[in-house]
């Protein structure tokens, strides 16, 4: 199973990806695999960041290797001696390669867009992909043993007896979070994905079958979490990518109705995309849809004879995002019938030219009985075997635990917010006033110069 000669990729990140088992460098090359380099890791936030074009290909190959370094450390330096002593288990290191290697394999094109749309969801879909017998990876994993594809894909799902190898690729803290905070805030151009990941190598370790880090490390671990809060605030959410968003939403809600409804407007054939627009799609189906096939589809509904889904492919394909309104939940139904209203007089269509967005990330959280879902939380060992968790010794952490961050936003077409400009004041109905105070109050730090201007 061990290559007679390492392999390795060049990787910007991590300098190199060192690749020692032919297993793993059999799933790279197999082609549902290679499918992930069409597959970008950002979706629309390359309309933003320019340079956040990396695939979910490479991301893949870094959690890989950043599994690959800590299972490297815990065989060396913490080897269980003794069955049930809480330390590594050898046996595990390909089964949590193999896991981080394929924990994003089901994403598909525009992966969050694509999945609210058409019904699919990628953890399960990565799951189906490991077990199913039709594909290359199955076949793979099963020259390793007939239940291997199965283990694997029960890391997925986080049923895994062993939770150390659940934990190593799903946690507040793990190689999967690790790689793409790295990399991401590496090719988007911005310095808030970084922190010293060097030392958190240095000081994690395995402890009574969980994954925890000497309390020396803390700092390493603080950094960790503020980089991956900035990087939620500043990248995942920002405005204009989620903007991308709600016209790419509303652009296949529209190449759904217009395939169902008006079939005689759309020109071009969409072989690869009926399955989901009829609701019947296979697994085939979905390996098939990849970001450069989507991007076809667009240019072609670009000239379309349906207006709305011409102009919604060109919006998309030609960066026009919506432009939105920062709002408070409580205030969001009564500006949301504003900005319907005035969509409606403008002559637009609200299904597709309206959005709403809520973008909220709870950057850290403890264990807490009354949650509905709990995450691992992140634990620190003294040099007395205590186990402390981090928020309990960091206020700087504490500051963040159990506070959910981000906001709620209107979506709509930018130029309805010229047209509303050229209006006097004097003439502006309430819902106009409503929709220019809202856009004006969020860029504004003079509330009352604003509404002395419009009233």
């Amino acid at each position: 199973m061990t290559l007679s000669r390492e392999k390795v990729f060049r990787d910007p990140v991590h300098d190199y990806v060192h690749i020692q088992d032919k297993v793993i460098i059999d799933l790279i090359n197999s082609r549902e695999f290679q499918r992930l380099r069409r597959i970008k890791q950002l979706g629309t936030s390359s309309y933003t960041f320019h340079g956040a074009e990396h695939s979910r290909f490479n991301h893949s190959l870094g959690v890989y290797e950043t599994a690959r370094r800590i299972a490297d450390k815990f065989e060396r330096s913490f080897p269980s001696q003794a069955e049930h002593d809480g330390l590594w288990d050898t046996s595990e290191r390909l089964i949590a390669l193999c896991a981080a290697l394929l924990h994003d394999i089901g994403h598909g094109p525009f992966s969050h867009t694509f999945e609210e749309i058409f019904n699919t969801n990628h953890e399960k879909l990565t799951q189906l992909i490991i077990t199913s017998p039709e594909t290359e990876i199955n076949r793979i994993l099963r020259r390793v043993s007939d239940d291997f594809p199965d283990k694997v894909a029960s890391v997925i799902n986080k049923t895994y007896p062993n939770q150390q190898v659940v934990q190593l690729i799903s946690s507040q803290i793990d190689a999967d979070r690790m790689d793409y905070l790295l990399r991401d805030g590496y090719y988007a151009g911005v310095s808030y994905g970084t922190f010293d990941l060097t030392r958190i190598l240095r000081v994690i370790r395995p402890f009574n079958d969980k994954i925890v880090f000497d309390f020396s490390g803390m700092h390493a671990v603080e950094d960790y979490i503020i980089s991956r809060y900035q990087m939620y605030m500043q990248v995942y959410f920002h405005p204009v990518s989620r903007g991308m968003e709600e016209v790419l939403q509303n652009l296949f809600s529209r190449a759904k109705y217009c395939y169902l409804h008006k079939p005689e407007d759309m020109r071009y054939p969409i072989d690869f995309l009926k399955p989901f627009l009829l609701g019947n799609w296979t697994l085939q189906d979905y390996l098939k849809l990849d970001d450069h096939i989507m991007s076809n589809f667009f240019a072609h509904w670009r000239e379309d004879n349906d207006a709305i889904l011409a102009d919604l492919a060109n919006r998309f394909l030609c960066r026009k995002p919506f432009k939105s309104i920062i709002v408070n939940p409580e205030e969001k139904t009564e500006l949301a019938t504003a900005v319907r209203e005035v969509l409606f007089d403008a002559g637009y269509d609200a299904q597709y030219y309206f959005g709403e967005n809520s973008s909220f990330d709870l950057p850290y959280d403890y264990y807490r009985l009354d949650a509905k879902t709990n995450r691992t939380q992140i634990e620190l060992i003294t040099k007395n075997n205590q186990i402390v968790e981090l928020s309990k010794v960091s206020p700087l952490v504490n500051s963040l635990a159990g506070k959910v961050r981000g906001d709620y936003r209107i979506y709509f077409p930018k130029e309805l917010l010229e047209d509303l400009r050229t209006i006097p004041a004097d003439q502006l109905n309430d819902n106009q006033r409503k929709v220019l105070v809202a856009y004006a109050n969020e860029r504004s730090d003079d509330t009352h110069q604003v509404q002395q201007r419009l009233f």
